[in-house]
């Protein structure tokens, strides 16, 4: 009898120290459902380079004694894609998913109400339209500054170099056109600005069109609002319409697909809104922190995009809350309430703070396109 006796106990005791050691081998679990392929632009690659950089830096010493795994599924630029591939994630279990990218995707997400029942944070998204965020979701924030934060800025500074004439060029979608109702508002609020608006599809001529028409405006600058690529080929037009004005863009639209498209001579001078500081710069501790993560991770790049250091950032975000966590079994619930009661985080020279919403920053710079086709802050 002791000996059976003994022999249960000894099986119950394995039985938990094995369910116990599965938990503990999982770890702690990051997620990225984005478009790798369909979007002709290498955001959703760059941000997951910048994740998996932050995550083998912090799985040095670990969180709480658990190392960070990370999985990424491709949604194919589209909210059907990712309606398909978040069920599927949420069976990995994440504690966290990182910047998701397309509003349509994201809309849909909060239209289906995907973060009701599921227990995971979004952390950061792209683009950061005010619809995405107002009412936006207790489980989704945002480390990246908005749209409307990126046009007051680019407002701001065209009148700061003593424009009174803005013209917006802006896309015929829900981006574009409420870009367009954020600049007048802007525009309204700043003494001694016009501003009048072009609307486009995305069409070559379409937008040849609208391009002759914000010529023939003759206004002293031009703010280009929409998707990616119709920023860049809504640059490209005008230039070949000739408009020599100052152009600003929104931060979405890498500076190589200007220069691709427009050309360097057509992209330069070409402003563009960053919401993240110069992620090849040399005076941060971010900077030094961020640059050893890279070059460990991925040797073989020479230089570094805002999106590198906006997912290597919205990681850490994430890495920094888990760390601070009072709750010894890290959860999205116990996430979620880190992260808004935490205060302000300086990572070195990027502020983060939750305490008054899910935005945690407003910073904006803007850098400009120069003759050799990079940017220069």
């Amino acid at each position: 009898m002791r000996l059976t006796h003994f022999l249960g106990r000894t099986l119950v005791a394995l039985s938990i120290f094995s369910s116990s050691t599965l938990v503990f081998s999982q770890g702690i679990v990051l997620g990225q459902i984005g478009p790798f392929t369909v979007l002709p632009a290498p955001d959703a690659v760059q941000v997951n380079e910048g994740i998996k950089a932050y995550v083998a830096q912090a799985n040095k010493t670990g969180i709480k004694g658990q190392k960070i795994t990370l999985f990424e599924v491709d949604d194919r630029y589209s909210a059907e894609g990712f309606l398909e591939q978040f069920p599927k994630a949420m069976e990995k279990k994440p504690i966290a998913l990182i910047s998701p990218i397309g509003s349509a995707a994201i809309k849909r997400m909060l239209d289906d109400k995907l973060l009701d029942s599921a227990s995971v944070v979004v952390m950061n998204a792209v683009p950061g339209a005010e619809s995405l965020r107002t009412p936006g979701h207790a489980k989704l924030f945002h480390i990246r500054a908005g749209d409307k934060q990126q046009i007051e800025r680019i407002v701001a500074h065209s009148r700061t170099l003593g424009m009174s004439r803005l013209s917006v060029l802006h896309q015929d979608l829900p981006i574009g056109i409420s870009g367009m109702a954020m600049a007048q508002e802007a525009a309204s609020a700043t003494a001694g600005m016009e501003l009048q608006g072009v609307k486009s599809a995305t069409e070559p001529a379409a937008l040849a069109a609208a391009a002759q028409q914000v010529g023939k405006i003759g206004a002293q600058g031009v703010l280009v609002v929409g998707a990616p690529r119709f920023m860049a080929e809504g640059i490209a037009a005008l230039r070949k319409a000739g408009v020599s004005q100052s152009i600003f863009a929104l931060s979405y639209v890498p500076a190589g697909l200007i220069v691709k498209l427009a050309g360097e001579q057509g992209a330069r001078g070409v402003g563009i809104a960053q919401t993240f500081p110069n992620p090849n710069g040399k005076t941060l501790p971010l900077h030094r922190e961020f640059h050893a993560a890279m070059k460990e991770a991925f040797p073989q790049l020479q230089e570094y995009t805002s999106f590198h250091l906006e997912g290597y950032l919205s990681a850490r975000t994430v890495g920094e809350a888990l760390k601070r966590s009072k709750d010894t079994n890290l959860t999205a619930a116990s996430l979620a309430s880190t992260l808004s009661s935490m205060g302000e985080v300086d990572f070195g020279g990027f502020r983060v703070d939750f305490s008054k919403g899910n935005v945690g920053s407003r910073f904006v710079d803007i850098a400009v396109i120069g003759s050799d086709g990079r940017l220069r802050y």
